[in-house]
């Protein structure tokens, strides 16, 4: 019975990547685009390509910040050796107001991620807002009240439940246990 390796093993063995000949990577190699114009020349029949288009927009449309796109664009084109990483730099801008064209004429919402809409107008992150919503909802739950109840409960009679519940009337459980006082 052969063992299988974890995947993590799968990948390279540190230093393997010093091992290979100089100039055998294609980013080791003089770039095919030397200037911007080409480069762009090379990006912009991609980006209106009848196969990708469509490919694009789900994923603009999907909320995915064009910034992010535009980088992993430019990213793919330095390793492949079309580009040097300052083109690729130079290049971005234009590919993302590409993008922002395209999806303006498809009607499609897009997130150019230029702006900082992480924090609300409460000054809060959408993610912590959501944590807290969270927290409050499987607390709600967890009293076995619904959000009508909830909405119904004003801040008085929630007061007045407290101290029902907090009456010498209620039953306590004794502590027990190794460190536990006796009365």
């Amino acid at each position: 019975m052969a063992e299988q390796q974890a995947p993590f093993l799968d990948g390279p063995i540190p230093g393997q990547s010093l091992t290979a000949e100089l100039g055998n990577r294609p980013w080791q190699q003089p770039p095919q685009y030397d200037t911007v114009e080409e480069a762009l020349e090379y990006y912009i029949p991609r980006l209106v390509d009848p196969q990708i288009a469509p490919q694009l927009l789900d994923v603009i449309e999907m909320g995915v910040p064009l910034t992010t796109i535009a980088n992993a664009m430019q990213i793919g084109g330095v390793m492949q050796g079309y580009h040097t990483i300052d083109v690729g730099i130079l290049v971005m801008p234009v590919i993302i107001e590409m993008m922002a064209y395209i999806a303006e004429q498809a009607g499609i919402d897009y997130n150019t991620g230029t702006e900082d809409n992480r924090l609300g107008d409460t000054g809060y992150s959408e993610t912590t807002i959501a944590k807290v919503k969270r927290k409050i909802d499987s607390q709600i739950e967890e009293l076995g009240m619904d959000m009508t109840t909830v909405a119904r409960t004003t801040p008085e009679s929630a007061e007045e439940e407290v101290m029902e519940a907090q009456t010498p009337e209620a039953t306590q459980e004794e502590p027990t246990g190794l460190m536990a006082r006796r009365a």
